[in-house]
């Protein structure tokens, strides 16, 4: 079986405050996009996982693609499988690739053994592998609430815009990402912005990170800046950082010495 877990982009992503379980209370538009990595899973005797391409910093039994296996091990008692990960989408970059390959390990072990668990149990079990891994147990743009794995249906069709994604040679940790966060008004809400003309996008929706990382990164900064200097109707970066996207009209230009994707949304 093979099969390709894309990233993401946020559109909009407001930090309410702290929780009194530690982490934030957030919301979010989450977008799929077509940068994807490379998952292979098979049936073996005894378990094997590889990883190829981009480096993960990581032991094995620490990546969340063996952590998703177990968990699903753990709950339906599966067989041992052999899966490959081949990593194209950058780590620390605000574009859920790891997460993506965590839910789709589930999903790829749900069908590669019949196992016809529902997508409400899936993401059960996907948010306890991380907060953005529920998305995609799902392939479509949605609302997400709470820590960020409370997911809500959203209709958002963009398929007349391109976009672009353009990842910095910096990666910008989590932790480093909430010092100076600017924590949002409770009355915004993204549903209703989202359904306003994209061209409004630029003056309503906002990213809570971008207030501490845009201003300690000014490669950042001026990333976003360029993208709407090339004609984007709408620039953010996405989730935490450290990747910076534009969606476009027309097909944007792709530079050599650029580590990005562009691609129809």
């Amino acid at each position: 079986m093979i099969l390709f877990p894309p990233a993401k982009i946020n559109l909009g992503l407001n930090v309410f405050g702290k929780r009194s379980d530690g982490y934030h209370e957030i919301e979010t538009c989450m977008y799929p996009i077509q940068w994807t990595d490379v998952l292979e899973v098979l049936p073996r005797d005894q378990f094997e996982f590889v990883q190829t391409g981009i480096p993960v910093d990581c032991s094995p039994e620490n990546n969340l693609c063996v952590k998703a296996f177990r968990l699903m091990q753990k709950h339906f008692s599966v067989p041992n499988v052999f899966i490959h990960l081949r990593k194209n989408i950058p780590m620390g970059a605000g574009l859920g690739g790891g997460s993506s390959d965590a839910a789709y390990v589930l999903r790829g072990i749900n069908e590669l053994f019949s196992l016809e668990v529902g997508k409400e149990e899936l993401n059960i079990l996907a948010a306890e592998l991380g907060s953005d891994c529920p998305f995609f147990i799902n392939d479509k743009a949605q609302i997400a609430t709470g820590r960020g794995e409370v997911m809500m249906d959203i209709k958002l069709d963009l398929s007349d815009f391109f976009v672009k994604v353009v990842h910095p040679s910096l990666h910008v940790g989590t932790k480093e990402a909430y010092e100076g966060v600017r924590f949002s008004e409770q009355e915004i809400r993204l549903s209703g912005l989202l359904r306003q003309p994209i061209e409004s996008w630029k003056h309503t929706l906002e990213n809570s990170f971008e207030s501490s990382v845009l201003t300690k990164n000014t490669l950042i900064a001026d990333l976003k800046d360029k993208m709407y200097a090339d004609g984007a109707i709408f620039a953010a970066m996405s989730g935490s950082g450290s990747s910076v996207f534009g969606i476009f009209s027309e097909l944007p230009n792709q530079l050599k010495n650029e580590t990005s994707w562009v691609g129809v949304l």
